[in-house]
């Protein structure tokens, strides 16, 4: 019989796949979509506020992750209309893996190997981008954050995957 701690630990064989890649240039610009970037061991994207500014980041924020299978959730929590997450302003947008289950987990996204911190709150600017209700909606729902351990190049269409 296997232990909660045998659970706890991602099976290898699991994979999802990167949506969309999302950056901006500082913290209240808009975000936009590209279609590929580098990861920044220990700084961030290149492309994103983080990565434009070339600095270390000991923040556990290096970059976000939300899971696409949670937007049409957070819309319906919302009462609102289709979520683009360009306006929830994480930077990967996964499919097919549970992140939450990767806490503290380490990730091979393209060629990058990032490790999975924590939540990632919404904050209040979900009820402008969403509507009224939007930070209640995301709560639980607003995706992870994590470290950039090894840099490389992320493309739309990656596997994502435990290791």
């Amino acid at each position: 019989m296997k232990t909660i701690r045998d659970l706890n630990t991602p099976p290898a064989h699991i994979q999802g796949r990167l949506e969309a890649i999302i950056v901006r240039g500082s913290p209240r610009e808009l975000a936009r979509r590209i279609e590929q970037t580098h990861a920044l061991a220990g700084i961030g994207l290149a492309d994103d506020r983080l990565g434009l500014r070339g600095e270390a980041e000991l923040s556990t924020r290096q970059v976000t992750l939300i899971q696409q299978e949670h937007l049409p959730l957070i819309a319906a929590f919302a009462r609102s209309g289709p979520i683009d997450p360009v306006g929830l302003r994480r930077n990967l947008v996964v499919s097919g893996i549970n992140l939450l289950s990767l806490k503290n987990a380490q990730l091979r996204v393209g060629e990058a190997l990032l490790q999975i911190v924590g939540p990632c709150a919404p904050c209040s600017r979900m009820e402008e981008v969403i509507g009224p209700g939007g930070y209640a909606a995301m709560r639980g729902h607003g995706g992870m954050t994590a470290r950039i351990l090894e840099g490389g190049l992320l493309r739309v269409g990656d596997v994502v995957q435990p290791v």
